[in-house]
């Protein structure tokens, strides 16, 4: 394998991965009950005690009903690393995204795509597709393909500790994915949740609300990390705190119709901090996702795995 096509393959993988993080995050546990409807509600969103009061909760509350229902919406998102952490740049995400179900159609440029082009990446029944640019070097196995598949199902069963990325909601993890909703409610959790007062963006009507939370309070919030076993919450708490994780800053601009119209996240570390700047317009628009045909596709994880077998005595 050439150099080109080793370096090309692992910025491909990490543009999925990252899309799959920050923006659609995986399947996230519904382990609520039904609702008169039959449909599973949400016991992993909104906090049953939203730490602060007043006029700022009443607001980020009915702010998080409106887009829980919403369901999907366009978005824009550019995401900063600090150059310590091996980033420096930018890398910016276009496209619509579904949050019941988790879907997405998003164009990617920046870090991860320098050099080779916009990279689009489709997300549809926990499947990833990354399409190739035009200007990429083709790997062999590609075979003429356009798509790269990978099955996040597939890759959480064969990571040795399936059952605990199950807990922490699939690869959306702590971060809880770019649920916006689900953002939200995290909001509503921090204990110094505030109404900056009101403000323009882009044009647009907004009233600006940030709030705080320590990691152990991020994991406190997030409903879905109480499947964790004590061990299992010590263990991924003495983690972030060798990491020097050193909390979560939130900022949103709520629109006068009651939607996010941008958000705002900070994660600090020892490096600097991670920014995540994501805006939102269109919501309940259709996020509809049609999968690549299958033929025009290659499974990278069941590639990997071949790859790995033929490497495993080196």
């Amino acid at each position: 394998m050439s150099k080109s096509v080793s370096v090309y393959r692992k910025k491909t993988v990490g543009a999925a991965l990252a899309a799959v993080l920050l923006v659609g995050g995986a399947t996230a546990c519904q382990s609520g009950k039904k609702d008169d409807a039959g449909k599973a509600a949400d016991a992993s969103a909104q906090p049953s005690a939203p730490a602060a009061g007043g006029s700022a909760t009443e607001a980020l509350s009915a702010a998080y009903k409106k887009t829980s229902a919403a369901k999907s919406a366009k978005v824009r998102m550019t995401i900063s690393t600090p150059a310590a952490l091996g980033g420096g740049e930018t890398m910016e995400m276009t496209g619509v995204q579904g949050w019941d179900p988790n879907v997405m159609d998003i164009t990617v440029k920046g870090a991860v795509g320098k050099g080779e082009g916009p990279v689009r990446m489709i997300m549809s029944n926990n499947v990833m597709f990354v399409e190739m640019p035009a200007d990429s070097p083709m790997p062999e196995e590609m075979a003429g393909k356009r798509w790269m598949k990978l099955d996040l199902n597939a890759a959480a069963a064969a990571s040795g500790d399936a059952e605990a990325m199950k807990k922490l909601g699939g690869m959306g993890g702590m971060e809880q994915s770019q649920d916006p909703a689900k953002q939200l409610a995290l909001l509503l959790a921090s204990p110094n949740v505030k109404s900056v007062g009101a403000e323009k963006v882009e044009g647009v009507d907004t009233t600006h609300y940030k709030g705080t939370l320590t990691f152990e309070e991020m994991l406190a919030a997030n409903q879905e990390s109480k499947g964790l076993t004590e061990a299992e919450r010590a263990q991924l708490t003495e983690a972030m705190k060798k990491a020097g994780i050193k909390g979560y800053d939130m900022d949103v601009w709520v629109d006068k119709n009651g939607y996010p119209a941008q958000m705002k996240f900070g994660i600090g570390t020892p490096e600097g901090t991670m920014t995540i700047d994501a805006h939102y317009s269109d919501y309940g628009s259709a996020a509809t996702v049609q999968a690549p045909p299958e033929n025009e596709t290659l499974d990278l994880f069941a590639m990997l795995q071949e790859l790995g077998k033929a490497g495993a005595g080196a």
